[in-house]
This record gives structure tokens, C-alpha cells and sequence, in this order.
């Protein structure tokens, strides 16, 4: 292949045959199936199928009523908790896909010696393509043609210094061109690029669980062995009362009594509802667990640059004619005129348009110059035509452009202040050129030091009028613009509400340690001090972990690897989230307890590493998360705290009854503990899970590391409250036996269980510091489980349930029995509160 002619469409389309699309593939695509079956795998889940089966079983047995009620509503429960976590881990994965599809550019080629735009996922090897600013690099590819190029090769390397490329040199999909342009040759796509190689590596490694997921694996089998020991304590208990069979169908009942059914699916609830309102605020979740590790998280570590800050430079101050300009005050554009023309005539943005709206493209820097002269010019910039350009490099600190004005020529230079006065020997001042003397130079050189002092990043410009030879010397010092990439205004009061919620945030950046000091002092991060790339190579990890622990909150110059290692040591103690939008943050961001990528200007790579996409690339959006975390585990806590006193009076009640009562029957029968069940953890414990965050959600600590779902305060409510409910339930029994009968007492004890939901929810309420108009779901579900059972009271279906009209007086006993239970419920939630810690 001649250079310039580029391939034919007909060779094109055989080599994309051959090599495959250009496109980062997912190795993993999404399984519906596997998805679908992923969501039975839960202990707890895997515990109702069990027991929907026994229950089925039972009722085939001789002399057994039919239990495929029981089963149907078990299998009801398993069905509505996988299908609802189901369908929020599939739209999530196919979410991301949709963000992958988003702007799939397109890009310049030469093929059959014309130019002509194709889409980068048919880009093959052996494309000549076309590279402009602002351009992101398509493939891997070999540079052909340059002129004055510069590449952000941030995602890969971390380094954010742009790196000037010549002949010959390696470019790589990803990457993005500063500034300049090039032809350059397509070596390799896809899955074959270096980008690719990564990608391919992190999809090889295996996923591991979230905190919170083997958490829940645990509890799940802690109840289980709990469910067991019930089983086997009761078997043997009743059978020396009752006999073999009997005793069999007995153990079965309690274990339909023990099983929290509503668990399973209040967890996907929860889980799902938090998932939901964390995408409304722009992070997007991918799988559903994530959400409470969100809420636990210690430490979040997090970039800079876009995400503390706009990641759009701004021109702050101005210094010209030995006067100071605050960009913020209304600027009259004639008296700095000189200035903002050079700004704006050595410079390589340019404007774009996306969705018929103007965008600037290029070097952040020459954006903001860019930015300032267009609010403030008008007529000044026209008549001048660029001829010819002297690139910035590392080494020279500056660069020059040569324009051609009404036949004569014009140099215009920008660079470090220090370098640039050199070349100068006059001085631009009110509107007249006068010499440059020592004093002056000296108070422009004080004036840099001072802007640069409040790390804001200070350029100095000068131009002169120029022969054929264009010579950067004998310029005319024209002055200073200082400028700085702001912090995000909402950020100040994000980093407020982490400290007040016991959340230290780390910055990590790779910018220097000035302007990294300047960020944190604006948005109120303390540090102790600031460790940069080359101080933390000297570190070994014991020290390393000495000076995380010692305060040091600011890391700068830093690469993707160091990431790592921080990491890495902050995770023996804490719960850690990290940001990452690079290449090279994928492996942090995959290790860390919650990975946030970038929505906007994060790699494919980095979003498929991770657990949480920020939309909007904003560190605030990281605070909403935690809150929403935090709501989401407050609420399945509470499920539990309600759920557990539940079922243990109704395992205590079983379970006294059977070594001390001498009932034909047993005192519920299996289809009435299945119906409480249902009731209790149904739509009342669902609701639940929809409850607001409670007052100071984010002014108390995270929940520590080795903290149990049921910590001692809580298990301390649990048996307190479900010992008392116990006895209350078993004296309204008694009472309501004495007075009008048997049948009159089971259905007595049956609805108790159903009323005192109320009980058990006003003392919630109250611990919670919750009013109960705060959730209307919830009343909604206690009042509609309420009004169900009295249906099935006074209808033709009590038959079904085994049960009879309640009178008055046991409606009476009932009522007195659930006030006095209210009470003592409340009062006992004030001691534990009081005397058990958390």
C-alpha cells in the first residue's frame, strides 16, 4: 500500500471479515437465563423452595388435608423476589450497554484515495486515518504524517501531561490528540489493542462477592442451622406425646413458622428501590447488593480533576500594565485588549457543535483563553491569518504563532512566565512600548510567584512585530493570565456531610501538589500533608500506612498503580470507594468494596470494572449514593427487627404449646402460621421497605466492618419484644378459652398475631424517630391486612382457615391485649436504646 492512497473498500471489507468489528467486546454479555437463575441461588431462597416442597409432600400423605395452598403462596413469594431482582440486574446491564452504544464517532479515512468518515467499530488494519484535535485515537496505530501533535494518553498511563509524537511513534485506541495533527497507519482493533488486552484480562477475573452479599450468605445459613436445631429440639420433644407421624407434621408446621418468607423479597425491594432512586441522581448501580455496600463505605477515595472540580479551566486574574484584573468584576475589554488578543491568537481550540450546541475543543488551557476573549472581544480578532506555528515543548516552555495582518507580520508567544520574559527587552504599557527594565521584570516575576502561590497555573504572553526569520526574541512583554480549573460548587457541602457522617475522603490526583493543596484548602479537605508520586515510592507499606493513618488525606502526581497500593492497605481495616476512569484504574477500581467509574469521561474498560457509574462524573453524586445506602440497610434492618419478633412468638407460642398443653390439635394449624406469614411478612413488611431515610441518616458514623445484621442492640429488641408479645399473645389465648372456648381462642390467637403488626411498628416508629404518616404505604398495608383478616373472619372462607366468627368479648380481650402491648413495647424500646450500644 502506497502512502496517501489508503485501503480499497473491497480489501477494507474482506479485513473486517478477517479481523472482526473494532469494538472492546464483552466477553461476558448478558444471559437472560443466567441472570434469571442467579437470583435462586440465595441460602434463603433455597431454604422456601425446600419448604414449599415438604409442604406439598405432606399434604399427599394418608389422612392429610391438601396443602398446595401452602405451597402456591411459598412459591408465589420465591417467584415475585427472583423476577423483581431479575429484571433490576438486566435493565442495569443493559443500561450499560446503551452507554457503551452512545456516540460511536465516526472517523476520517482514506480509502480508494478519497477521504471519506466511517464508523470506528469498521475500522481495520491497514486504515489510513486522519487525526485532528479533539479526535479520540480509534485503534492502535503507527504515526505516518505529523504536525505539532500532542496526546492525552491519561487513560492508559496516568499521567496527565499531554506527549508529543513523532514519525513513527506508537498511538493507542483511547487516547485522545491534544493539539496538531496526523495520518497514521492502523496496526491493530478491537480486542487485539492494548486497551483491549486489559479489558480481556479483567473479564478472565473471577467476581467477587460485595461485603454485604456474604454477609447475607451467612445470616441466611445461620438460620438455617437455627431452623434445623428448632426442627430436631421439637420432633423429639412431641414425640414421646404424640407419636412418629404426628410428630413429623408438627416439626414441619414450626419450620413453616421460623422461615422469614417476606425476607428474600424485601431484600430485592429494598435493594431496588434504593438502586432506583440512585440513578435519578445520576449513579447508576450494577448490580443490586452494591447498594448497601455503598451506605457502609469508611473511605472514599476520589479523583480530582472532574469530579472535585469542573474539569474546565478558568481564567481567575489578569496582570497588565501593573495592575491586578479579577476576572469576576466587570472587565472593561480595552484596557487589557493586547492581552486577551494574544490569548486568543496563540492558542489551538477550537469550536464545535454537538446537538446544534457550541462546544470548545483542545487543550483545557487554550479553552479557557479562548473562553475569555470571546465573552470580551468583538471586531479584534478578524483580519488575522495564522501562517505558521512554533510548538510548546517540555524543554523550550512555550510557543509561538506567526499571523499575517494587512500585509505585515505578527509573532505571538505564551508560556512559563520565568521563560518567556527572557526573550522579551520592551514592555507593552498603556498603549505604548517603552523598554523592560530589571525593576519591572522583577515585579512581573514577584506578581507569577504570588499567582502561583494560590496554585493557580500562570502563563505570561508577549508578541512583536516580525521579519521572514520569525525569532522568538526581542519580544514585547504584553502580561500575566493565572487561571485554574474550579472546584464544583456543591462539592464544599458534599465533603460538610461526609465529615459529619464519619466518611474520610482521600484525594488522589495526578496533578501537582500546588494545585492539589489550593483544591483542598477551597473545598475544605484537611490534610496533615501531601504526599507526591515520587515521596510515596520511598514509602514501604508499613509506612505507607503509618501516614494514612496519621491524617495525610492529599495524594498528588500520582499514577493508577499507586491507586493500587493505596488501596490496597486502606482496605485491611476499612471499607473502601474508589473512583477511576482510566485504563490502568480498572484493577482498583475491580478490587475496591464499591468502584465508581466516570459516566462521562470514564473508558468502556473502567465502567465494566465497576460497581457504580456516576452520570455525571460529580464527587456529590458519590454523597447521594451513601445516603441512599444508608436508608436502604436502615430499612432491611427494620424488616428484620419486625419480621424476627414475629416469628419467634409464633415459634414460642408452637413450641409451649406443644410440651405443655394438652390440645387434640395443635394450637395453629399450618395453613394459619402460613397465613400469618403472609400477613405479617407481606405487603406490611414490603412497605416497610419503602420507608424515608430517618432524621441524621448522614450525622452518625458508618456501620463498622464486623458489625452484624442483628447487632446486640437489635437482638436485644428482638427477644425483649418478641418474649413479651409471647406471653400477651398466650394470656389473650387463656382468657379468651375460659370464657368462650376453644375455637374462639385459636382464632383469637390467629388474629392476634395479625393486630399486633400495629405494636410491633409503633415501637419502630419510635426507635426510628419516624412519624407514621412518614410512609403511606405502609399504613396503607397495615390497615388493608387488618380489614383481610376480619374478611376472612365473618365470609364463608374461615372455613378454609379453621376458624370461627370472633363476639365481643373476645374482640375485647384482643383490643386491651394490643394497648397494653403497644406500651410495654414502646417502654421497653426506651431502656434498650438507653442501655445497649450499638
Amino acid at each position: 500500500m502506497l502512502q496517501g492512497r489508503g485501503l480499497s473498500n473491497k480489501e477494507a471489507k474482506k479485513r473486517l471479515s478477517k479481523y472482526g468489528l473494532n469494538e472492546i467486546e464483552r466477553r461476558k454479555k448478558i444471559n437472560t437465563l443466567k441472570i434469571f437463575i442467579s437470583q435462586f441461588k440465595s441460602p434463603l431462597i433455597l431454604i422456601l423452595i425446600v419448604a414449599a416442597i415438604i409442604s406439598s409432600v405432606v399434604g399427599l400423605l394418608p389422612d392429610q388435608d391438601s396443602n398446595i395452598f401452602d405451597t402456591i403462596l411459598i412459591l408465589i413469594i420465591v417467584l415475585v423476589s427472583g423476577i423483581s431482582g431479575f429484571f433490576q440486574d438486566y435493565k442495569a446491564e443493559k443500561t450499560i450497554e446503551a452507554l457503551q452504544k452512545i456516540a460511536r464517532p465516526k472517523i476520517k479515512v482514506i480509502r480508494d484515495r478519497r477521504e471519506i468518515e466511517v464508523s470506528i467499530k469498521n475500522i481495520v488494519p491497514g486504515d489510513l486515518i486522519l487525526l485532528e484535535e479533539g479526535d479520540i485515537i480509534p485503534a492502535d496505530s503507527k504515526i505516518i504524517e505529523v504536525f505539532s501533535l500532542e496526546v492525552d494518553e491519561s487513560v492508559l498511563t496516568g499521567e496527565s501531561r499531554a506527549v508529543k509524537k513523532s514519525v513513527s511513534d506508537e498511538i493507542f485506541r483511547g487516547t485522545s490528540i491534544n493539539s496538531g495533527n496526523a495520518q497514521a497507519l492502523v496496526i491493530k482493533t478491537g480486542m487485539n489493542t492494548k486497551i483491549g488486552k486489559i479489558a480481556s484480562k479483567l473479564q478472565a477475573m473471577k467476581e467477587e462477592e460485595t461485603p454485604f452479599q456474604t454477609e447475607i450468605s451467612n445470616f441466611s445459613r445461620k438460620i438455617f442451622f437455627v431452623i434445623i436445631g428448632i426442627i430436631l429440639v421439637l420432633f423429639f420433644a412431641s414425640l414421646f406425646k404424640y407419636g412418629l407421624y404426628q410428630s413429623v407434621l408438627i416439626s414441619i408446621s414450626l419450620a413453616v413458622a421460623a422461615i422469614p418468607e417476606g425476607l428474600p423479597a424485601v431484600l430485592v425491594l429494598v435493594l431496588a428501590i434504593g438502586a432506583r432512586v440512585m440513578a435519578n441522581k445520576n449513579a447508576l448501580v450494577r448490580k443490586l447488593n452494591v447498594v448497601e455496600s455503598a451506605g457502609s463505605v469508611d473511605i472514599i477515595c476520589t479523583d480530582k480533576t472532574g469530579t472535585l472540580t469542573k474539569n474546565e479551566m478558568s481564567v481567575t486574574n489578569l496582570f497588565f500594565n501593573n495592575r491586578i484584573f479579577n476576572v469576576s468584576d466587570e472587565l472593561d475589554s480595552d484596557k487589557i485588549k493586547q492581552l486577551l488578543i494574544c490569548g486568543a491568537l496563540c492558542n489551538n481550540s477550537k469550536i464545535g457543535y454537538k446537538d446544534d450546541e457550541k462546544i470548545y475543543l483542545g487543550d483545557q488551557t487554550d479553552i479557557a483563553l479562548r473562553k475569555l476573549s470571546d465573552k470580551l472581544l468583538k471586531e479584534e480578532l478578524k483580519g488575522y491569518e495564522k501562517t505558521a506555528e512554533i510548538s510548546f515543548t517540555s524543554e523550550r516552555k512555550m510557543m509561538s504563532v506567526i499571523y499575517k495582518k494587512e500585509g505585515k507580520n505578527f509573532l505571538f508567544s505564551k508560556g512559563a512566565p520565568e521563560v518567556l520574559i527572557e526573550k522579551c527587552n520592551r514592555l507593552y504599557k498603556n498603549g505604548r512600548i517603552i523598554k523592560l527594565d530589571r525593576k519591572t521584570k522583577e515585579i512581573i516575576l514577584k506578581q507569577n510567584k504570588e499567582f502561583a502561590s494560590q496554585a493557580l497555573r500562570v502563563l505570561g504572553f508577549a508578541s512583536k512585530e516580525t521579519d521572514s526569520e520569525n525569532k522568538e526574541q526581542d519580544l514585547v512583554w504584553i502580561g500575566l493570565q493565572a487561571m485554574i480549573d474550579p472546584p464544583r460548587p456543591e462539592v464544599k457541602k458534599a465533603l460538610e456531610n461526609c465529615k459529619t457522617a464519619g466518611i474520610r475522603v482521600i484525594m488522589l490526583t495526578g496533578d501537582n501538589p500546588l494545585t492539589a493543596k489550593a483544591v483542598g484548602e477551597g473545598i475544605g479537605l484537611e490534610s496533615r500533608k501531601i504526599i507526591n508520586g515520587r515521596q510515596l515510592d520511598e514509602l514501604d507499606d508499613s509506612k505507607l500506612e503509618k501516614e494514612l493513618e496519621s491524617g495525610v488525606n492529599i495524594f498528588a502526581r500520582i499514577t493508577p498503580f499507586h491507586k493500587l497500593r493505596i488501596l490496597t492497605i486502606l482496605k485491611k481495616n476499612y471499607r473502601v470507594a474508589m473512583t477511576g476512569d482510566g485504563v490502568n484504574d480498572a484493577l482498583a477500581l475491580k478490587k475496591a468494596d464499591v468502584g465508581i467509574s466516570m459516566g462521562i469521561r470514564g473508558t468502556e474498560v473502567a465502567k465494566q470494572a465497576s460497581d457504580i457509574i456516576l452520570l455525571d462524573d460529580n464527587f456529590s453524586t458519590i454523597v447521594h449514593a451513601v445516603k441512599e445506602g444508608r436508608r436502604s440497610f436502615d430499612n432491611i434492618r427494620k424488616f428484620i427487627n419486625y419480621l424476627f419478633v414475629c416469628n419467634l412468638a409464633e415459634v414460642g407460642v408452637l413450641f409451649l404449646a406443644i410440651l405443655f398443653l394438652t390440645l387434640k390439635e395443635p394450637i395453629l394449624l399450618p395453613i394459619q402460621i402460613l397465613w400469618i406469614n403472609l400477613i405479617t411478612d407481606g405487603f406490611p413488611a414490603l412497605a416497610l421497605g419503602m420507608d424515608p431515610a430517618r432524621p441524621g441518616i448522614m450525622k452518625r458514623p458508618p456501620r463498622k466492618r464486623k458489625e452484624p445484621i442483628i447487632n446486640k442492640r437489635l437482638a436485644w429488641l428482638i427477644g425483649t419484644i418478641g418474649i413479651k408479645k409471647l406471653i400477651i399473645l398466650f394470656a389473650t389465648f387463656f382468657l379468651v378459652l375460659l370464657i368462650s372456648g376453644i375455637e374462639q381462642a385459636r382464632t383469637a390467637l390467629f388474629t392476634g398475631f395479625i393486630l399486633y403488626e400495629f405494636v410491633r411498628i409503633g415501637s419502630i416508629r419510635y426507635q426510628e424517630k419516624l412519624s407514621w404518616f412518614a410512609n403511606k404505604w405502609l399504613l396503607a398495608a397495615l390497615f388493608g391486612s387488618v380489614l383481610v383478616q376480619i374478611l376472612i373472619i365473618y365470609t364463608p372462607l374461615n372455613s378454609i382457615f379453621h376458624i370461627v366468627p370472633l363476639n365481643v368479648s373476645s374482640w375485647i380481650i384482643l383490643l386491651v391485649g394490643v394497648i397494653i402491648g403497644y406500651i410495654s413495647a414502646i417502654g421497653i424500646t426506651k431502656i434498650v436504646v438507653r442501655k445497649i450500644k450499638d
